[in-house]
């Protein structure tokens, strides 16, 4: 049977499965917590407010210490699960050029479904959750975040040759990621309710076993692999996809003129620095509102969770509508990174269940920025160097997923007790870095762009007989 060059369904489904529990995550670790701190039950209520009926100080003060020992948990499990997902995450990478673009989809995929079976293991048996730090360090082996979606972003690199097209089809996959992340988190908060967390849990499983089928079986190939005899003639495939992403990252930046080479560093520092910020705030939403004074239930987180995820349909219509009407490119990133500043310095004063739906509002152009500047360092890159590109915005995005849940975590324990919405105060000031560098972009980048373009075809042309003296062809035809 002829396979499908289709990988929205993957995304899609990796979302719904992921976000299916990932609201779930956060308040599985704080119930059991709570049991371990108070040695009582953890309160459930059908109120909008658990905080209302129990306002005594020492109430108080078992969230407060429940709160530094759930950040103190996500600190550990990001510190270990850190660099061996960015080393996976790496070679993986580099290893598609050569193996195929599938490997970074299956590998993470395999890896998620270690991460939650044994969540549902841990959560059935009841037994000590700090095997979980294990699962993750376990689970990050496989890759991570970063590895699923630079594969996927390099795999439409792969098929799409025109600039907008490219734009649009890597500003679709975010929007898929919203749409069914939005429709799982509105589930997960009456699923839990109904079922308790066993069932949402081994829900995702199933779903994630299902991305394998089709990932597997049925999702074609866009780079032709090398034969496996050449492969064990040159020794360590590994090491070998290592030399070549070397070489490429090398060319990338060693093959242009100096201003050329500005932006594009440039463009990545922008990329890394609203990453790093916006994950880091992102990320601790969950455990501020199980906090005083919101102390919200399931079914707030849940549709807290899917209204939050309504950015990605935003942002992508955002990016639909700005391109076809010709606003620049730094223009779309600009409205990006100022939605995210806005969103977390209302944040930080959210004390209420209506303020904190209404802090999303501002935030739901905050997904713009991705895929715009990971279009913009596509094009300005040859055909021949997209592999290097998408391994180096791979490890970056899997440093910056680790190391910001880690800082962030690590101040939200130091600052729960006096101030919890610092955290979103701090994200809207790293902000403040990429916008900076987006002025400088601003300043020398139309016409380093034009360079850029007037550079590609000699710059394709070397690599092109590169490749041919090495026989070897994986990014050929990339873009």
């Amino acid at each position: 049977m002829k396979g499908l060059f289709l990988v929205e369904p993957v995304v899609a489904l990796y979302a719904f499965s992921s976000f299916l529990i990932y609201p779930l995550v956060q308040q599985y670790v704080y119930r059991r917590l709570w049991q371990q701190v108070t040695n009582t039950t953890y309160p459930i209520s059908d109120n909008t407010s658990r905080c209302a009926a129990n306002s005594s100080s020492n109430y108080s003060s078992y969230h407060e210490e429940v709160q530094r020992q759930a950040s103190i948990f996500f600190l550990y499990t990001d510190l270990f699960s850190t660099i061996p997902s960015l080393v996976v995450t790496l070679l993986l990478v580099a290893y598609s050029d050569k193996g195929g673009r599938k490997i970074t989809i299956i590998m993470p995929l395999i890896g998620t479904l270690i991460y939650t079976s044994a969540f549902l293991t841990v959560s059935f048996f009841e037994l000590n959750i700090y095997l979980l730090i294990g699962s993750s360090i376990l689970t990050s082996l496989f890759g991570g975040l970063g590895t699923f979606l630079g594969g996927c972003f390099a795999y439409i690199a792969d098929l799409c040759e025109d600039g907008r097209e490219k734009t649009l089809r890597m500003a679709g996959l975010d929007m898929m990621i919203g749409l069914l992340s939005g429709v799982a988190s509105i589930s997960t908060g009456y699923f839990l309710r109904a079922a308790g967390f066993n069932w949402p849990f081994l829900t995702s499983a199933l779903c994630q076993c299902l991305i394998l089928i089709y990932a597997i079986f049925i999702l074609e190939e866009t780079v032709k692999k090398v034969p496996t005899n050449a492969i064990i003639l040159d020794g360590s495939p590994q090491r070998s996809a290592l030399k070549q992403m070397i070489h490429r990252v090398y060319q990338m930046f060693a093959g242009a003129s100096r201003k050329y080479t500005t932006v594009l560093i440039l463009l990545m520092l922008i990329f890394t620095s609203f990453s790093f910020a916006y994950v880091g705030g992102i990320t601790l939403i969950t455990l501020y509102e199980l906090n005083e004074p919101l102390c919200w239930t399931e079914i707030l987180i849940g549709y807290g969770s899917a209204l939050s995820t309504t950015v990605f349909l935003v942002s992508f219509v955002g990016v639909s509508a700005f391109t076809y009407c010709g606003v620049p490119q730094l223009v779309i990133v600009l409205m990006g990174i100022l939605s995210v500043v806005s969103g977390m310095v209302l944040l930080a004063f959210a004390k209420t269940t209506l303020l904190m739906f209404i802090v999303r509002v501002p935030m739901l152009l905050s997904i713009m920025p991705f895929p715009v500047l990971r279009s913009m360092m596509s094009k300005i890159i040859s055909k021949s160097e997209q592999g290097a590109l998408f391994a180096c915005l791979s490890f970056l995005e899997s440093l910056n997923n680790n190391v910001s849940s880690a800082v962030f975590s690590s101040v939200y324990a130091a600052t729960v007790a006096w101030y919890p919405g610092f955290i979103f105060l701090l994200s809207a000031g790293l902000c403040v870095i990429p916008l900076f560098l987006l002025g400088v972009v601003g300043l020398i980048g139309v016409d380093v762009a034009e360079e850029a373009k007037r550079a590609e075809p000699d710059v394709s042309g070397e690599e092109d007989s590169f490749e041919d003296q090495n026989d070897t062809s994986p990014l050929s035809r990339a873009t």
